[in-house]
């Protein structure tokens, strides 16, 4: 194996570790090596906190290995930072080590950013390879990307669905349709996406919390869909234990925190958008503005079908379960390109890709 690849897929799982905890920015794997052992790595832990090459440093260092810089090589999963924002910029901090040489996974979309730090690399007497599993990368950082790229929250339409293609059964009435481990999977998705939306209905029938119970994380945004602001105070949405968004046609506030999941108030906002054909586009061009960058929609059959209609979505997950109930409200059918499935316990999950 290519030395470059299986030190990037070690930085790339170190990535991982930040998933859940660091939104809006993206996941960063940093290992430092020399003569093909790890002298030092780290990863981006939470947001607001030391980048992945600021860890990865301080480690070589902690380990009484800083004479090694200069023969060494850093591999990063994302181009290292030039611009001063939460932390000083990381690319300075490899050119003050005099690091000899950065594997580098994706370049860096943001315009503050994208090439400036390989030029300030290279223009110091680095060595600089680029896109080195670079599609492991994009896939990685698909939210991180679609943010920058589309303008818009990577968006995840999730479903359970019984055997015979029903949502819930006659007038919206909720049943249980997946099993226990189905749920706990869900609970994990929700500790890794910022936000949850669903529609009126299913706030009104289901009266969910919309919370993380069954994994450790933490909560994301809740959002519902209530155009006319009609939904009573009592529901478990307006429980103020964690940021809420009404989307409606009347009202607009400021949220107290940007990002708003990191919010330590756990206030009620309003979006207002504009009545019409485009209402899920300018819905998710001001949460975009808002800095939520990735949305599981939980909605019911009208909340997917206008997604799915729109065109902006960019993943299905699909639930089958044994169950049947013979009538009820129809699941949409799934669209785009199928990726892959899986078995847990009973149910089939199905998972697709928009093409």
């Amino acid at each position: 194996m290519n030395e470059d690849i299986k030190w990037m897929q070690r930085a790339l799982l170190l990535a991982e570790y930040g998933r859940g905890s660091v939104s809006p920015n993206p996941m960063v794997g940093c290992v430092i090596v020399h003569n093909d052992r790890i002298i030092g790595e780290g990863w981006h832990r939470q947001y607001g906190g030391p980048h992945a090459e600021v860890h990865a440093v301080e480690d070589v260092e902690k380990r009484n290995n800083g004479h090694l810089f200069s023969e060494a090589t850093a591999y990063v999963t994302l181009e290292p930072c030039s611009h001063t924002g939460k932390t000083p910029p990381c690319a300075d901090l490899l050119v003050s080590r005099n690091v000899k040489k950065v594997v580098i996974c994706n370049g860096d979309p943001n315009p503050l950013v994208s090439g400036r730090g390989i030029s300030l690399l290279r223009s110091a007497g680095i060595e600089v390879v680029c896109d080195v599993l670079a599609d492991e990368g994009l896939k990685l950082n698909k939210r991180f990307f679609t943010s920058f790229i589309k303008k818009r929250p990577y968006i995840i339409l999730k479903w359970a669905e019984t055997a015979d293609g029903f949502l819930a059964g006659k007038d919206g009435e909720p049943i249980q349709i997946s099993g226990e481990f189905s749920g706990m999977q869900v609970h994990k998705w929700r500790a890794e996406e910022d936000a949850i939306l669903i529609g009126y209905n299913t706030a009104v029938n289901d009266d969910p919390k919309l919370n993380v119970r069954q994994w450790e994380g933490r909560n994301p945004v809740r959002i519902v869909l209530d155009r006319n602001l009609q939904l009573p105070d009592s529901l478990n949405l307006f429980d103020n234990v964690q940021p809420t968004i009404v989307v409606n046609y009347n009202k607009e506030t400021e949220p107290v925190t940007i990002p708003e999941r990191y919010s330590e108030n756990f206030n009620i906002s309003f979006l207002k958008i504009t009545q019409g054909e485009n209402e899920i586009e300018e819905i998710l061009h001001k949460l975009h503005k808002r800095g939520i960058q990735s949305v599981l929609v939980e909605g019911g059959a009208k909340v997917l079908s206008s997604f799915l209609e729109s065109g902006l979505w960019d993943e299905i997950r699909r639930c089958q379960s044994l169950k049947t109930i013979g009538s009820g409200i129809k699941a949409p059918l799934p669209m785009g390109i199928l990726t892959g499935a899986e078995k847990v316990q009973d149910d089939l999950w199905s998972y697709y890709l928009n093409s």
